[in-house]
């Protein structure tokens, strides 16, 4: 479920099961803080996390690489047929014409519209939440022709009580997918723009993992990261060609049988092939002066990470687990949690359609 292809619905409002599950920022949701795979980098001004697309954009470069091939294969029939068009005029053949012409305009619309996020574009989008100044930036889309300082084009969020964040509800596979979402409304309430923050989650019972994420970074928000627990990993930011074949291969289950695996090594491969392509025509992101000026750290900050011997990326971190040089699954417990102490039973509360009521949704 790919944020950029699911998009919000501009002018109307939020809708409403997202509504009911606003997520607050100053009360936990759960009763565990961790991460679950969205970290690029933490230290004490700023930490960089994912955009939900990150972990499966090969998926959009294979949507829009295969309606770039539809498109030329029509072309190529379109240039076929011209150059040999029938001896006796048939009727039917202006409907032919038509099929094709129309086909032509879907396959490069959808070549367009979806292609310009995912290749020639960013190999990347963090989103930056700074402490220092409460805010959130999040960069969206190349910028092509800037002047000096201008950087790539980047939203700024108040983390206030006011910016809405809620976790997104959709479909895939029969299963109910959910994401975490920042929504910005206007007076009417009704949505202007929206993005989607982390990763997603499948299944009602993975919803723990998401309120962990949400309680992780609202707790590095507003406690710092003195006492936050090691990502599960720190992702490299600048991915090279194992780190695009793991993804691929852990898309198709984190835990899956090396059986599995071997059987979809082909087309684990191909995957591998389409996300390195995407990446190969994209750079890296650039912030905005402003931002930038707003995120410079101490030289000796000791909570700069990733850095010394930390692994970076999902080949190093699997060594260093291996070895037992770095936490497997670190997490802690919520202070003041009055709600469920299980969290995958606290998760299924979230899944229904009214929330615990101990969160206020305002």
């Amino acid at each position: 479920m790919d944020e950029r292809v699911f998009r919000y619905k501009a002018g109307e409002p939020i809708p409403e099961w997202d509504w009911k599950h606003r997520l607050p920022i100053d009360q936990p949701v759960g009763p565990e803080c961790k991460d679950t795979s969205t970290i690029f980098r933490i230290n004490s001004i700023y930490m960089d996390v994912t955009d939900q697309p990150y972990r499966e954009r090969q998926w959009q470069a294979a949507g829009v690489l295969t309606a770039c091939f539809g498109a030329v294969s029509i072309l190529w029939f379109a240039v076929f047929m011209f150059r040999n068009p029938p001896r006796e005029f048939v009727i039917t053949l202006l409907f032919l014409w038509l099929v094709v012409f129309l086909s032509f305009g879907l396959f490069l619309y959808v070549a367009v519209k979806f292609g310009r996020d995912e290749f020639f574009s960013l190999s990347r989008r963090p989103i930056r939440f700074n402490r220092k100044e409460k805010k959130l930036y999040a960069i969206r889309r190349r910028r092509f022709f800037s002047t000096p300082g201008q950087g790539d084009i980047t939203w700024e969020i108040p983390w206030d009580e006011n910016t809405i964040f809620c976790i997104h509800r959709g479909t895939a596979n029969h299963k109910h997918t959910y994401h975490i979402r920042h929504y910005e409304v206007d007076d009417e309430g009704n949505v202007v723009r929206a993005f989607a923050i982390g990763r997603k989650w499948e299944g009602q019972e993975c919803l723990d993992g998401l309120l962990s994420q949400w309680n992780y970074w609202c707790w590095y928000m507003n406690h710092g990261p003195e006492k936050l627990p090691k990502p599960l990993l720190f992702f490299k930011e600048k991915e090279d060609m194992m780190e695009s074949f793991l993804f691929c291969m852990y898309d198709f289950g984190m835990r899956a049988s090396a059986a599995y695996r071997i059987t979809m090594m082909p087309f684990i491969l191909f995957m591998t092939c389409l996300r390195l392509i995407a990446l190969w025509t994209c750079r890296d992101p650039v912030w905005p002066e402003d931002v930038s000026r707003v995120s410079r750290i101490e030289l000796d900050d000791p909570y700069d990470e990733p850095c010394g011997k930390t692994p970076i990326g999902w080949a190093e971190t699997a060594d260093a687990l291996n070895r037992n040089q770095y936490p497997d699954g670190d997490k802690k417990p919520m202070e003041n949690w009055s709600g469920e102490k299980d969290p995958v039973a606290n998760a299924l509360l979230w899944a229904s359609e009214i929330p615990p009521k101990f969160i206020k949704n305002g």
